[in-house]
């Protein structure tokens, strides 16, 4: 969880600047959370204390508005009648990992995953997005290679995942789908050598910066065990009490994965 919210406080700052370069200064004065690290922590509070999830999400969105949510996704945070709305965007996959923390069964995972999306995000690739992102989390904290990972989230959720970064880079821009954006980002995971690469991995390919990080962040922090201290010292110091709250209770009762860096 703590890799993905990681990922979204480093990637915040190069949000539409088509970067395509992977030298860059990790943190800034400008670095912070947003709408990825909130909905990450909502996802968690959710599973930690029983609440409704919709609830949930609107109670820590309300809470922390103005942090970067799309159109439809702020209507229905304001709008309590406001169901699922069809969504393809990658707001499922970018909160979705904390699932595949707290369960030890595969198929739980996925049907969480699935309904961790649908509250908003029930469009088929909203979901897809989601359960892939958790498959290859989950995969990670178990132990699974690179290449289990890339062939089981292939098998499983149907994505192709055979370009590399350099292939990719060249030509890609922003793109807030799950099927336009959660490859890539996977991808970006599975060419990196350990936490910090994938991230930097994610934000130079110059496209939805902070939502990539957080989902290749994710991915990378159960795979390679953790988030190195002085990143992990970073970020919390952006979070806010309620965030942190969350954030420690998650990680006190589900752990950090073994070291395997």
């Amino acid at each position: 969880m703590l890799g993905a919210i990681a990922g979204d406080v480093i990637g915040s700052v190069f949000e539409g600047r088509g970067l395509k370069t992977k030298a860059f200064d990790l943190f800034s004065p400008r670095s912070t959370f947003t709408d990825d690290t909130v909905m990450t922590v909502a996802v968690a509070a959710w599973i930690l204390d029983g609440l409704d999830l919709a609830q949930a999400l609107r109670d820590f969105g309300r809470r922390h508005l103005w942090r970067g949510y799309g159109l439809s996704f702020m209507e229905w945070l304001l709008d309590g009648t406001k169901g699922p709305y069809d969504s393809w965007g990658n707001g499922s996959a970018m909160r979705v990992s904390p699932v595949a923390w707290a369960f030890d069964d595969l198929e739980e995972v996925l049907r969480r995953a699935q309904r961790s999306a649908e509250v908003t995000h029930n469009h088929p690739e909203g979901i897809r997005g989601a359960q892939a992102t958790a498959l290859a989390v989950f995969l990670g904290r178990k132990g699974a290679g690179k290449e289990e990972i890339r062939r089981r989230v292939e098998s499983r959720c149907g994505y192709d995942l055979v370009l590399t970064t350099d292939e990719i880079r060249p030509g890609y821009g922003f793109d807030e789908s799950c099927q336009g954006s959660v490859p890539e980002s996977l991808i970006c995971f599975l060419e990196s050598h350990d936490y910090e690469s994938a991230v930097r991995n994610a934000i130079s390919l110059g496209g939805d910066t902070d939502t990539m990080a957080c989902i290749a962040g994710g991915v990378a922090e159960a795979h390679y065990g953790g988030v190195p201290e002085p990143i992990a010292a970073a970020v919390r110091e952006r979070l806010t009490k309620d965030l942190l709250d969350v954030l420690d209770r998650f990680q006190a009762r589900y752990g950090p994965a073994p070291d395997r860096s």
